[in-house]
This record gives structure tokens, sequence and C-alpha cells, in this order.
């Protein structure tokens, strides 16, 4: 792993990490920390991930845990803020905290459910954007934002409006966000996951009912036509690493699947 001074990909930049105790957030903070970075590790709780920290700081890197709910103005703008006060900068930040939240059918979905969904997924990532632009400005830099295939090319997993409709305004608002943001040399993309290991299952809640909606959708054989099942979270952290790095200095308002080809049997 970089120490510090040291100029790997993400040279001595510091990066704000949502989600970064599991998943595509923690592959995505071990992955900047390896080449430079300075991490703000965000998450719910702050015990998820203190072990992401001690990985990065026994590796020679640097990092800090900050415990946020990113749906609640007053802790996003505290957490970023802290990261910002820790090494007086801000270069990256990676919009990746989510939950998949309820999945029912739209006639029983109840509208709590409904705004649960919505404020993690999609409010959470505004505010998580609006804090950071202030410290943005200061040096231009990189916002990436996880979406999914689900809500901008796929519309078959049945009961996951709230979802769906929460990733398809998360690209919504990059495309906005990467308009408006260009004179400062801030750069927005997206990236749209397909199946991916992780532990977001963890905060799905499927309701009786669903059966009743459901269409049957037959797939050929094999819904991974790249590889013989679900990607890996570290090669989403590859992409998110070239998506703050300079090597994609003209890249901004653009949401890039990383499905292995599943969203185009599913679409």
């Amino acid at each position: 792993m970089a120490k510090s001074g040291d100029t790997g990909r993400a040279g001595n930049k510091v990066a704000f990490v949502t989600g970064a105790g599991s998943g595509i957030g923690r592959a995505a903070a071990l992955r900047l920390a390896k080449e430079g970075a300075k991490v703000a590790l965000v998450d719910l709780r702050e015990d998820r991930i203190a072990d992401v920290r001690d990985e990065i700081l026994h590796a020679g890197g640097e990092a800090i845990a900050i415990e946020a709910n990113i749906s609640q103005p007053t802790e996003v703008e505290h957490a970023t803020r802290q990261a910002v006060s820790q090494w007086d900068r801000l270069d990256i930040v990676f919009a990746n905290a989510g939950i998949n939240g309820t999945v029912a059918p739209i006639e029983t979905m109840s509208p709590e459910d409904w705004s649960m969904t919505l404020d993690t997924n999609l409010k959470g990532t505004f505010l998580t954007v609006k804090y950071a632009i202030p410290f943005l400005k200061a040096r231009g830099g990189s916002i990436i934002i996880t979406s999914s295939i689900n809500g901008n090319r796929v519309f078959s997993n049945f009961g996951m409006s709230a979802y769906s409709t929460s990733k398809a305004g998360q690209v919504a608002f990059m495309q906005m966000a990467a308009l408006e943001l260009a004179q400062f040399g801030i750069r927005v993309n997206a990236i749209c996951p397909g199946a991916i290991r992780t532990h977001i299952d963890q905060s799905t809640h499927p309701v009786p009912g669903l059966e009743a909606i459901k269409i049957p959708v037959n797939y050929p054989e094999g819904e991974h036509p790249l590889e013989d099942g679900p990607g890996r979270a570290a090669q989403v952290a590859d992409l998110v690493l070239f998506l703050a790095s300079d090597e994609s200095s003209h890249i901004t308002g653009t949401p890039i699947f990383i499905d292995g080809a599943e969203s185009l049997l599913r679409g």
C-alpha cells in the first residue's frame, strides 16, 4: 500500500467514501488507499468500518472512521467537515452507501418504506455531493455515484420500484451535477453495477404478495455472459479508482455499466 507522500494513481488525494464498511465501499476504500489516497471511511455504524481503517493503517496508509447516517443533513455535513479538518483538502467523493429496501408491489408498499429507500439512496447521494462541493471547488476533483443497472437498463426485478426509481434518479442527478460543476473542474460520473457479491441483501426486505405481480421472464442459460456468476467488489473498485484518477480526466456526466453484459440479457 502506498504510504503518505507516495504518488500512486490516487496521488496524495483525500477520498470520502460512504458505505465503506462492506462490499463495494470497502473494496474501493482499500483500493484507493493502496494507490496513495487518504480515506475518510463513512458508515452508519463506526464498528463496521473500524477494521477497514485498521487494515489501511496497518499497511502504512491513512484513514479515519466516521459514523454518519447519509440521509441526515447535519450528520453528512459534519462528516464532510471532519474529513477536511483531518487533511485540509478533499479530492474524491464516492457516494456509494445505499439499501435495497422493501421489495413489495406498488399497491401494498407503504409510503414510509418508499421514503426510507428514496431518502437513503437518492437524498443521501444529494447530501453527500452537496456538502462536498465547497471543498472540491478548491482544486477540482472527482465524484463517483453508485447507481445500478436497475432503473437504467433493467426493469424486471418485480417489487423493486422504490429502489429502481432511486437508481434512475441518481443518474439524472449525476448528469445535472456534471454540467453544473464542470466549470470548477469537478467531474461527476455514475457506476451501474449488476449482480455483485456483497452484503446488500441484508438491507433487502421482501414482503408477501410479490408472486401476484410477477410476469414470467425467461433468460438464456447463464445470466452473466462474461463470467460464471456475479462480479466481485474488487472489480468495481478498479473502476472507481479509474474514475477517481487523472486517467479519466475527460470523462464526466457518464453512467458506466459494470455487469459482465448481464443487463443486455435482462433489459
